[in-house]
């Protein structure tokens, strides 16, 4: 008799980085009375919300630090493995740095799910390791209720490379690198209402490495960076406006989606993390007369998981990025779909 194939999102109650902890849970849970020393070499560290951590090395270059690990967001383990990698390592393009090496996060429910399994979600983290030119060095392992998997990555650049998700400046122009709607296509997936052309096109987005990332910080009028993940498009654009000290206005007609999301979104197909996302930080947002806020308050929170790189950058430089977007295969994305404005009453506010 043949044996089923196992469905690996039915082992776990979040998907991606759907699974990520809310904005307003994580800020009281990061609340802390302990006072640390000050250092001078570490660049960016917890004083703000940035993709990793940064340390200069004391010669010009600095080290980059990161993790990121969560549940299945697709069924096929070896695929799980990819998308799971590829995300981790975006960290490190977000700050416009290159990778060196990684460590594995894994856990496993052995007693539910056969080893083999879990050997196919590290075998399709290795193969990303590989595209992405670096080796998975080692890793931890434990028995745990859910199949969980990630990786620790190190990476490096040169200190003037360094691109933070809070130094925008006033009058940049917003970028971003990959389409919307993960979170909805992979909810669609979870209740079994995806196609498989379309089940395709978010496994190829999910494993596309941000290797742009490197060159682009590169660019000296790119202010600020990060990569859209768990907290969608909103949470992380508010990181940016807020940390900057500044707002941003969204041109809605000109966010990307991948074909066919919003007619899930009509059927009303979303993510749970959406509305935790969506009250964390609705507050902050304002839509202007005309936007369709039904479909854009689906959207743009929906959680991302290895999404788009979310760039800020001087209009007078706007053309080198599009080289650089056009060289590496992202000739789709080369609009602006918004522009950091001085402060105003909202972080972030959508026109039509």
């Amino acid at each position: 008799m043949t044996q089923d194939p196992v469905r690996l999102t039915q082992f776990s109650h979040g998907a991606g980085c759907g699974c990520k902890i809310s904005p307003k849970v994580l800020d009281e849970i990061l609340k802390t009375s302990v006072a640390f020393p000050d250092n001078d070499k570490l660049l960016v560290g917890n004083h703000s919300r940035d993709d990793a951590a940064v340390y200069d090395l004391g010669n010009g270059t600095a080290i980059i630090s990161t993790t990121d690990f969560f549940m299945p967001i697709v069924d096929d383990p070896f695929e799980f493995g990819r998308i799971a990698a590829a995300n981790s390592i975006s960290d490190v393009y977000a700050m416009g740095g290159k990778p060196l090496m990684a460590i594995a996060v894994l856990g496993w429910p052995v007693n539910k799910l056969p080893a083999d399994v879990a050997q196919k979600v590290v075998e399709g983290g290795r193969s990303i390791c590989l595209e992405a030119g670096i080796p998975l060095a080692g890793g931890h392992s434990i028995d745990s209720p859910e199949p969980i998997f990630g990786l620790a990555v190190t990476g490096i650049l040169p200190i003037e490379n360094l691109k933070q998700n809070n130094t925008a400046k006033e009058g940049d122009l917003l970028f971003l690198t990959k389409p919307l709607g993960v979170g909805i296509l992979s909810t669609a997936q979870k209740r079994g209402l995806i196609t498989d052309d379309l089940l395709a096109v978010i496994i190829k987005q999910m494993t596309t490495l941000n290797k742009t990332g490197e060159e682009l910080g590169k660019i000296k009028g790119v202010h600020a960076m990060t990569d859209v993940t768990g907290f969608g498009f909103l949470g992380h654009l508010i990181e940016m406006a807020e940390g900057s000290g500044l707002s941003a206005e969204v041109w809605y007609d000109k966010i990307p989606a991948i074909p066919g999301v919003k007619e899930y979104i009509a059927q009303g197909v979303f993510p749970d993390g959406t509305t935790r996302n969506w009250s964390s930080y609705g507050e902050k947002v304002k839509f202007e007369k005309g936007t369709p806020v039904a479909e854009a308050f689906k959207l743009l929170p929906d959680p991302q998981t290895n999404g788009g790189l979310l760039i800020a950058i001087a209009p007078e430089t706007k053309d080198e990025l599009i080289t650089v977007l056009e060289k590496n295969g992202l000739g789709g994305f080369i609009t602006p779909l918004g522009q950091m404005k001085a402060k105003g009453e909202k972080a972030v506010v959508i026109l039509p």
